[in-house]
């Protein structure tokens, strides 16, 4: 991907439903929990990149023992530094104590039965160790300490906070994680209260009634409460004092979530593949959370999904399809390639089926599986040609010009090459840029200057800047008669609130496009209008605004904003022709016929906060404040 946009964050949750010692005997290790983490966190690195943590819970430990362990990291090695630092505190031990899970539990941290891990890759704020999730809610109370970590965005946090404010709390800092923590733990608080005071008149001491607490406490109506004015793109995971845990996942099913489990452990995870890969399984052994249900699981193991929050119209973001997501998913792989094929007729029209003249090409690394898709479709096409001219000239045709026909192929080259090692530490932005247009090196010597058209896959193209400077910029230098871009997503139109940072309307270079149309065909004056229109909503709640920005594109076809972003993709000083074809919103749905969340590229919200998001980016916009929409 040329344009660099923010990942989401990962989560790994594991219950282990045996002793530790269990794990010793049958595959040698008491570490089992945490060996599992581990590779569930390494295998959806792409996820994070500011910083990890883990947290662990012992189950029925005696008071005064410490059953919480939490570790935090934010160097540039995060992984590595956080379960280093986890796995020092037992440098000490000897083989025998390594090896008795009793002792370990009793004497050592993160030896507890229940592990929440987090990769943090976070869409605005510092990247400090306090940034870093799981965050910990504490009290004497146990069934009152909540853990929590998540892979979220809430559009309104101001609505939330003030909520809190208005229970009586006084929270530390104005945050979405923080304000999701104090929710949950209101609500927690409350839960467990009620239950005191249920069993208290009944005669049972404050240490009986702790039993009871843990065996009746109503997990899912504390979700229920809590999540009532949630506005976002969720997955919460979270474990409680005495051995609880949940994750719960938005009532739209935005951001993902899949669990296994068998009769010795539950685990959950961001992804697919990173569940198959730790436990070994296929993928019909994974199931994936269902929208607005939780997974709950109870600290004497009995596992359970529930419905705790009313689901919407399903609107799984695509962009986990298109990028986001590891390509190892079998069904993100075929995606993928289906997203490739939709391009082909596009591609085909443009360069008027002229293989001789024509490289095909791709942009490292994760453009390669579209890649794979538009070829195999371009294949496809040519053999069916190829069939069209042996039929019509069959009883004319020589054996060597049968052998022509057949040979003829589609070019295929690896003529980008991303240089992984490249760094720049100069300041100055001008000269900085320039460096940075060296990122990506060609391959030269293949394409036949001023004859040949190269034709370059992109997954999504957001901002156009380094595309244009670092590719086509590099591209041109072979002095191609034209360069086509392909581009796998569709025009990316809209902000995004639900966990990519994307809410300045101003990066996107679909959006710079439509403003130059309107500038160019004498129509400002509608820019002018549309603001007053959004000012005018400023005041409504959510639910009654309406996204105004989408009369502005329609006043252009998609074909005419794509020129235009051509044009503006030209690198200065080459004489070369750039177009750029962008996937369609049809060939999107049929491509990922099951994610349907398409918002940045149509408009359509899967929540009221959206349109919310949308309009304020437009004033922004307008008024020339350089911030984020939410």
């Amino acid at each position: 991907m040329s344009d660099q946009i923010k990942h989401e964050c990962g989560l790994a949750l594991v219950r282990l439903l045996k002793p530790l010692d269990y794990y010793q005997k049958k595959y040698g290790s008491c570490f089992y929990g945490l060996q599992k983490v581990n590779l569930l966190l390494q295998k959806q690195r792409n996820r994070g990149q500011d910083g990890a943590g883990l947290a662990t819970i012992k189950l029925d430990i005696e008071p005064g023992k410490k059953y919480i362990s939490r570790k935090r990291s934010n160097s540039s090695n995060y992984l590595q530094a956080l379960f280093e630092g986890v796995m020092h505190h037992f440098d000490h031990l000897s083989d025998e104590q390594l090896n008795d899970g009793k002792w370990l539990k009793a004497n050592m941290p993160y030896m507890g039965e229940l592990l929440l891990g987090h990769l943090r890759y976070g869409t605005h704020g510092d990247n400090t160790i306090e940034t870093v999730h799981p965050f910990i809610r504490e009290n004497n109370w146990i069934s009152r300490n909540l853990v929590l970590a998540g892979n979220f965005n809430m559009t309104n946090v101001e609505e939330l906070f003030d909520k809190l404010v208005s229970l009586g709390q006084y929270p530390k800092i104005k945050s979405d994680t923080i304000t999701v923590l104090e929710k949950i733990g209101h609500f927690l608080d409350e839960e467990v209260q009620q239950l005191f005071n249920w069993y208290k008149p009944e005669g049972y001491s404050q240490q009986e009634i702790n039993p009871l607490i843990f065996k009746n406490l109503d997990v899912c109506s504390v979700l229920n409460k809590a999540s009532k004015k949630f506005d976002g793109g969720y997955v919460i995971a979270g474990m409680i004092g005495h051995g609880d845990a949940f994750v719960l996942r938005d009532p739209n099913g935005i951001r993902p979530a899949f669990y296994y489990q068998n009769d010795e452990v539950v685990a959950m995870a961001s992804e697919r593949p990173a569940l198959q890969t730790a436990f070994e399984v296929g993928a019909e052994e994974i199931r994936e959370l269902k929208p607005g249900n939780a997974l709950i699981i109870k600290y004497h193991g009995e596992v359970k999904e529930e419905l705790c929050i009313e689901p919407g119209e399903k609107k799984s973001c695509t962009f986990e399809r298109i990028y986001f997501s590891r390509g190892n998913d079998v069904d993100i792989y075929r995606e993928r390639k289906n997203l490739g094929r939709e391009l082909a007729p596009h591609v085909l029209k443009s360069i008027n089926k002229d293989m001789e003249n024509t490289v095909f090409s791709f942009i490292p690394n994760t453009s390669e599986t579209a890649f794979l898709g538009l070829m195999e479709a371009i294949h496809d096409d040519l053999n069916h040609e190829k069939t069209q001219w042996l039929l019509q000239e069959k009883d004319h045709l020589s054996s060597e010009q049968i052998r022509t026909i057949l040979a003829v192929k589609p070019r295929m080259e690896k003529l980008v090459v991303k240089d992984d090692k490249m760094r720049t530490f100069i300041a100055n932005d001008k000269v900085r840029g320039k460096m940075i247009s060296h990122v990506y090196d060609v391959t030269y010597g293949i394409v036949k200057p001023g004859v040949d058209t190269l034709v370059v896959l992109d997954d999504s193209v957001v901002r156009g800047a380094t595309l244009r400077d670092s590719i086509i910029h590099i591209l041109s230098t072979l002095h191609p008669k034209k360069i086509i871009v392909l581009s796998s997503a569709p025009q990316i139109r809209y902000p995004d609130c639900y966990g990519i940072d994307m809410s300045q309307l101003d990066k996107f270079v679909a959006f710079r496009a439509m403003v130059d149309l309107l500038h160019d065909n004498n129509k400002e004056e509608l820019l002018e209008e549309t603001l007053e229109k959004c000012l005018a909503q400023q005041h409504l709640p959510s639910n009654k605004m309406k996204n105004y920005l989408t009369e502005l594109y329609d006043c252009f076809s998609y074909e005419e904003i794509s020129r235009k972003i051509g044009q503006m993709l030209k690198p200065i000083g080459y004489d070369v022709e750039v177009e750029i074809i962008f996937q369609t919103l049809e060939g999107l749905h049929r491509s990922c016929p099951h994610h349907t969340g398409d918002w940045y590229f149509s408009g359509n919200y899967p929540t009221p906060g959206g349109v919310k998001v949308v309009n304020t980016a437009f004033i922004n916009f307008m008024q020339h404040n350089d911030v984020r929409a939410y």
